[in-house]
């Protein structure tokens, strides 16, 4: 009895195991094509336009500002 339960939880862990998904880069977009130019959903800044290199580098120092701890709680040295 016990010989045959291990046997069945052998035999489920492996199809577990067979079952995983493939994780590859297949976000949508192709890989040779520069950020700012690739944006083909709604999840974008608000009037930022695709292919716009200046304003995707503006939004990126906005955001990288944005998320200073030092900044944000006017810490002077």
């Amino acid at each position: 009895m016990m010989r045959t339960f291990m046997l069945t939880g052998a035999a489920a862990l492996l199809l577990v195991a067979c079952g995983e998904k493939p994780q590859d880069v297949s976000a949508g977009k192709k890989p040779d094509v520069p950020n700012w130019q690739g944006t083909d959903n709604a999840f974008v800044a608000p009037g930022f336009k695709a292919g716009d290199k200046k304003a995707w580098e503006e939004q990126l120092k906005t955001r990288a500002q944005s998320q200073n701890e030092y900044l944000r709680t006017g810490g002077k040295s």
